[in-house]
């Protein structure tokens, strides 16, 4: 057994093992410490808190810099496809809060217009609503039971009609609930000061948040920032995960680093193809029919 291993094996400051009577617990920051009280993690915090910062540093890298399976919109719950990165190629209902391909919903339409039927929502066949106001309603509804993407929603609508005090506060909540895309718009308004003072921590914090459950936009982002402040090595590392996901800015910061040799032939062949591999992954017969027909 190693010696960091028989180290986790006893309490960091009095050395006492872990036995039946004796649970030891984990640094809440970082794997490298383990404690059988708060006494024993107090007394030993002025010997630990260099080697916890470092450590807990590298594993928010860790877990930054990993490859997320799949962008933060995830599969069209009817189809499942991956949903497209363009927004505009896909429907929210506001009878369920899904995200629904517009291929799955003009499909949907089509039948029911055939059928002469009453259009209904393509995922949990509600009637689709004929006015804003039961829309709205609907939405509401939604937000009542504490539904994250409604609450993003009305943070949206909040937001276009420049309330951003209160959009700011249903993003805040939508982000508490884990909606990612509350995240990236917490960090747009962090950092444009709206409905709350800029903070640059914050912007970056949730940032972060977006970028590691898979939102391009969020980590295209992180990239600049660490662009501009010398860090080339991330920033191409960011550019890289988000063009892997289908992102087009991406490739793009990435084509044009490669001119300075900022990036190596290998890596970026590699990008190109996981990037066209990603948007070729949202593509179908059925998506296409409703893209013409919505044009």
């Amino acid at each position: 057994m190693s010696e960091d291993n028989m180290s986790n094996m006893s309490c960091c400051a009095c050395g006492i093992a872990e036995v039946d009577e004796v649970k030891l617990k984990e640094c809440a920051d970082c794997d490298l410490a383990r404690y059988c009280s708060d006494e024993c993690k107090q007394d030993h915090k002025s010997q630990h808190v260099e080697a916890c910062k470092k450590r807990a540093a590298e594993l928010r890298d860790e877990l930054l810099f990993k490859q997320p399976d799949s962008s933060h919109l995830g599969d069209c719950p009817i189809c499942c496809l991956p949903l497209p990165l363009d927004l505009q190629k896909s429907t929210m209902k506001s009878c369920c809060s899904k995200m629904i391909c517009n291929g799955c919903d003009y499909a949907s339409q089509r039948r029911e217009i055939e059928e002469r039927r009453h259009p209904k929502c393509a995922f949990c066949r509600e009637p689709v609503p004929t006015t804003h106001e039961e829309g709205d309603k609907q939405r509401m509804k939604r937000v009542e039971a504490n539904d994250p993407v409604a609450m993003l929603e009305e943070g949206n609508i909040q937001y276009d009609k420049g309330d951003y005090s209160v959009a700011f506060e249903y993003y805040t909540k939508a982000a508490e609930l884990g909606d990612v895309e509350a995240h990236y718009s917490l960090s747009c308004m962090y950092r444009d000061g709206l409905g709350v003072e800029k903070d640059r921590g914050k912007e970056i914090y949730h940032l972060e948040e977006a970028a590691i459950s898979g939102h391009p936009d969020a980590r295209f982002n992180l990239g600049c920032e660490e662009e501009e402040s010398g860090n080339i090595e991330k920033a191409v590392k960011h550019w890289i995960i988000s063009a892997n996901l289908g992102d087009d800015e991406s490739i793009k910061e990435l084509l044009e680093i490669f001119k300075d040799g900022l990036v190596s032939k290998d890596d970026l062949a590699g990008a190109l193809r996981a990037h066209q591999a990603a948007v070729d992954a949202t593509k179908s017969p059925q998506r296409d029919a409703a893209e013409q027909n919505y044009r």
